[in-house]
C-alpha cells in the first residue's frame, strides 16, 4: 500500500479509502466488520462514513469493527442531510453540528473523529457559523481536520476566504462524485482543490456499477438500474462509452473496474478513490488497481472516449 498526505494536512492516508455507505444496512453487520478488517489487513487506513448511511447503522458497524484498532485508522464521517423530523432535523447550523457530532462519536465508539465533513452545502446557514462550530470541535479535541462534500468551486473558495479572515480551521478535503464517466469536477472544482491544497475524495469511482461493465449485458435482479432506466438516452450514451473502455481493459488484461480506479489514481496524489465493497474479496480484486500503470497512450485513448469538460480560459 502507498500512502499520501491528506491535502495540505500532515496526516498520511492510504492511496485508496474504504467507503461504508452500505455497511451495516445493505450489507449485514457481521460481513461489514469482516470487510473493514480485511481493508486494514490490506493496508487501507482511511475509512469514510456518514451519520445518514443506513440511518446510523454504518457508523455503528465501523465502531464495532475498530474496537482495539482505532489508532490504526484515519476515520472520517459527515453531517448535514436529514436524520430527524422537525425544523432542525437537517442542516449545518451550530445547533445541529454540536448535536450530530455527539451522536456520531457514540455510534463510532470513539473520543474523536479524524475528518469531519459537511455532507452537502446548507443554503440556509451562513458558512461562518458552520466553520466556527467546526473550529470549536477541533479546539475541543473532538475533531482533527475538517472538510466538505459536494461543494461547488465558489463555495469552497468562500469557505477558505472566511476561514482565513476569521482565523478558523480550513477545509483539507472535498468529496465529489468523480469517475471516468462523470468528469464535471475538472472544470472548476478540481483545479480549485489542487490550487489551495484540498484532497479530492472521489465517491462513486465506478459510477454505481456502470464502470464494472455489468450493465453491458442488460440488467438483472438486485442491480441498481432497471431495464427502463438503462433505456434512457443518457444511460445509453454511457453504455456506449463503457463498451469502449472495456475494450481497453481487455487489451490490458485487467478488469474494467481496475482500469477505472487506476485512472483516478493517475489523476494525482491528491485524488483519492473511495472503494465500496459488499464482500471482503471484492476489496482484494479492486485494490489490484494500485499495481496498474497507465502510460500516456492509454490515457489518451480514455480521453478520446470521454473528453474532459475543462476549458482553458488563459488569455493568450
Amino acid at each position: 500500500m502507498r500512502y499520501v498526505r491528506l491535502g495540505r494536512a500532515g496526516v498520511k492516508v492510504s492511496r485508496v479509502a474504504l467507503g461504508t455507505g452500505r455497511l451495516g444496512s445493505g450489507v449485514p453487520e457481521e460481513t461489514s466488520i469482516q470487510i473493514i478488517h480485511r481493508a486494514l489487513e490490506l493496508g487501507i487506513n482511511f475509512i469514510d462514513t456518514a451519520d445518514i448511511y443506513g440511518g446510523g447503522a454504518s457508523e455503528i458497524a465501523v465502531g464495532k469493527a475498530l474496537q482495539g484498532r482505532r489508532d490504526e485508522v484515519v476515520l472520517g464521517t459527515k453531517f448535514k442531510i436529514d436524520t430527524d423530523d422537525g425544523p432542525n432535523g437537517q442542516g449545518a447550523s451550530r445547533y445541529r453540528i454540536m448535536r450530530q457530532v455527539e451522536r456520531s462519536l457514540k455510534r463510532l465508539q470513539t473520543d474523536y473523529i479524524d475528518l469531519y465533513q459537511i455532507h452537502r452545502p446548507d443554503g440556509e446557514c451562513e458558512i461562518d457559523e458552520t466553520l466556527r462550530a467546526m473550529d470549536d470541535l477541533v479546539r475541543q479535541g473532538k475533531v482533527r481536520y475538517i472538510g466538505c462534500s459536494n461543494f461547488d468551486a465558489w463555495r469552497i473558495m468562500e469557505a477558505l476566504w472566511v476561514s482565513d479572515r476569521m482565523n478558523l480551521e480550513r477545509f483539507v478535503t472535498n468529496q465529489p462524485r468523480y469517475n471516468m464517466l462523470d468528469r464535471h469536477v475538472e472544470q472548476e472544482i478540481l483545479p480549485a482543490c489542487k490550487k489551495f491544497g484540498l484532497a479530492t475524495l472521489c465517491y462513486s469511482p465506478l459510477e454505481g456499477g456502470m464502470l464494472t461493465g455489468k450493465y453491458l449485458g442488460g440488467t438483472q435482479a438486485g442491480y441498481r438500474l432497471t431495464g427502463e432506466e438503462l433505456q434512457d438516452p443518457k444511460r445509453q450514451a454511457q453504455l456506449h462509452k463503457v463498451a469502449q473502455f472495456k475494450t481497453i481493459a481487455d487489451r490490458l488484461g485487467v478488469s474494467l473496474a481496475n482500469l477505472a480506479i487506476a485512472w483516478l489514481i493517475h489523476r494525482g496524489e491528491d485524488v483519492i478513490p473511495i472503494l465500496g465493497a459488499s464482500r471482503p474479496g471484492q476489496l482484494d480484486e479492486n485494490i489490484q488497481a494500485l499495481e496498474l500503470t497507465l502510460d500516456q497512450e492509454i490515457l489518451q485513448q480514455i480521453e478520446a472516449i470521454n473528453p474532459s469538460p475543462f476549458f482553458d480560459f488563459t488569455l493568450r
